[in-house]
C-alpha cells in the first residue's frame, strides 16, 4: 500500500470508495462536486492510499492559515482494520503541520461511534463546540 497525492486517474476509484463509506452525504459531497474543488485549491493536501493501481483510501485536508481540517477520511471496507486510515491521518497531519498549522479540526457524524472512537485513538478530542453550516448556492444531485 502506498499513500500518493491524489490525480485525475483515481477519480473512479475515490468515487466509488466515498459512493460505499459516505452513501447518506449530501449533494455538495458528491465526488464530481468536491473533488475539482479540491484539486483547485491545495491538490498537494488530497491523498489516495493505493493498493496495486485500486483506491482504499482517501483522505482531503485544508488549512486557511489559522487551523487545519480533515475532510473524506475513507477506508474501502474490505481493507478496514489495517492502519490505513492510520497512514492517511499521519499523512495528512504531517503535510499541515508543514505549512505551520497547530490545529486541526474535523466533524463526525454525531451517530459514528466507531469513527469518533477511532480519531480518539489519534488523539482528537470532543470539544465544547456547535458546529453550524449554510449551503451556498444550489448544489448538484448526487450521481
Amino acid at each position: 500500500m502506498q499513500i500518493v497525492t491524489y490525480t485525475d486517474e483515481f477519480f473512479e476509484g475515490v468515487k466509488a470508495l466515498w459512493l460505499e463509506t459516505f452513501p447518506d452525504d449530501p449533494p455538495w459531497n458528491a465526488p464530481e462536486t468536491a473533488i475539482p474543488a479540491k484539486t483547485a485549491m491545495q491538490p498537494d493536501l488530497f491523498l489516495v492510499a493505493a493498493e496495486d493501481d485500486r483506491v482504499i483510501g482517501s483522505i482531503m485536508a485544508g488549512y486557511d492559515g489559522h487551523r487545519g481540517w480533515l475532510y473524506a477520511v475513507a477506508v474501502h471496507s474490505s481493507w478496514r482494520r489495517r492502519r490505513i486510515g492510520t497512514a492517511l491521518v499521519n499523512d495528512a497531519e504531517a503535510r499541515l503541520r508543514s505549512r505551520g498549522c497547530i490545529k486541526i479540526n474535523l466533524q463526525v457524524r454525531q451517530t459514528n461511534a466507531a469513527v469518533m472512537a477511532f480519531y480518539a485513538g489519534l488523539g482528537y478530542a470532543i470539544e465544547e463546540r456547535v458546529s453550524m453550516g449554510k449551503p451556498l448556492g444550489a448544489p448538484r444531485e448526487r450521481r
